[in-house]
């Protein structure tokens, strides 16, 4: 059973004031100095800080040791899911930073020194840094997002709010896409992961439509059976869609959208393979434009009855 009194005596006699205030000012008391219980004292706390510190070297290299294993576990997940590369090196270099830090404190708290202070530095520390980045914090969640979740990748047609082009570069922080006119655009990537976006190259299939117009009084059985047969000559139309690879594709037809005042509209639609959509929407129009009017189909103009009384 452990002496209390004895040990306070021991803690008063290690106390480096006390051993200064009673450090012996003569032969007489320096016989009578506890020199036994000092060193016994002295030999204890050697012994118990060395045991403190195998454990905590032990558990370092195991710790590194576990910290390798799952950083490979995570490489290898990344690899198979194709996460982009600066995505990934950014994950695994968080996690083994991360990881190591938890490591080294509690390393530390194994040999004595008290963490929790160096804790709350550290967290007081990391709040007021993520306060006067917010905004680029916010880009870089985004740029994570955006590379897990691949809403669209380089390559792809898109359009966010007013700008439209083509994905050239995913950043952490940003998105930059080429438009039509070749004008760069450099999109940050916080309003990209949270806004609306237009991606026009995610599927196979698309559908181009056109809107004719024809002059009433008009045969639209047989502008129905003109621009059906302008369809049929394209090779690049999908005549008989796969429903496997797209459940709403159907075969072209003719309908009457709308009868306006001076004109009957003919909407027009046919699904095309989505690299030939701005090629077959162009050509066919044209097409339709020449053909009709050879058919004996007129396009109609405003028209203004005038009745004049006397």
């Amino acid at each position: 059973m452990v002496d209390s009194a004895k040990v306070a005596k021991m803690q008063a006699i290690l106390n480096p004031d006390s051993l200064i205030q009673k450090a012996p000012t003569n032969i007489s008391e320096l016989e009578a100095f506890p020199w036994a219980e000092i060193l016994q004292g002295l030999v204890s706390k050697v012994v118990t800080f060395c045991f403190h510190l195998v454990i905590a070297v032990l558990v370092f290299y195991a710790g590194k040791f576990v910290i390798g294993k799952l950083h490979a576990i995570l490489k290898v997940f990344l690899q198979r899911r194709n996460i982009e590369p600066s995505l990934a090196t950014f994950l695994l270099s968080l996690l083994k930073i991360t990881l190591m830090f938890i490591l080294v404190v509690s390393v530390i708290g194994i040999i004595g020194i008290e963490t929790s202070s160096f804790i709350a530095l550290f967290a007081s520390a990391g709040v007021a840094v993520g306060m006067a980045l917010s905004g680029t914090l916010q880009n870089f969640a985004g740029g994570v997002l955006i590379l897990l979740l691949k809403p669209f990748k380089v390559g792809d047609y898109i359009v966010f709010g007013s700008n439209m082009g083509v994905v050239r570069e995913i950043q952490i922080f940003h998105t930059i896409i080429t438009t039509n006119s070749n004008e760069r655009i450099v999109i940050p990537n916080g309003g990209l992961s949270t806004g609306v976006i237009n991606n026009f190259s995610s599927e196979k299939y698309r559908r181009v439509e056109w809107k004719v117009s024809i002059a009433y009084g008009s045969d639209i059985d047989k502008a129905r059976k003109v621009i059906l047969g302008i369809l049929a000559d394209d090779e690049r139309i999908i005549h008989e869609p796969d429903a496997n690879i797209c459940p709403v594709a159907t075969a072209p037809f003719v309908a009457v959208s709308e009868l306006g005042g001076s004109d009957v509209v003919l909407v027009v639609r046919a699904w095309v393979d989505n690299s030939v959509y701005w090629d077959v929407k162009f050509a066919i129009g044209e097409e339709i434009y020449k053909r009709l009017p050879k058919e004996g189909l007129e396009f109609p103009f405003p028209q203004l009855d005038v009745n004049i009384k006397k």
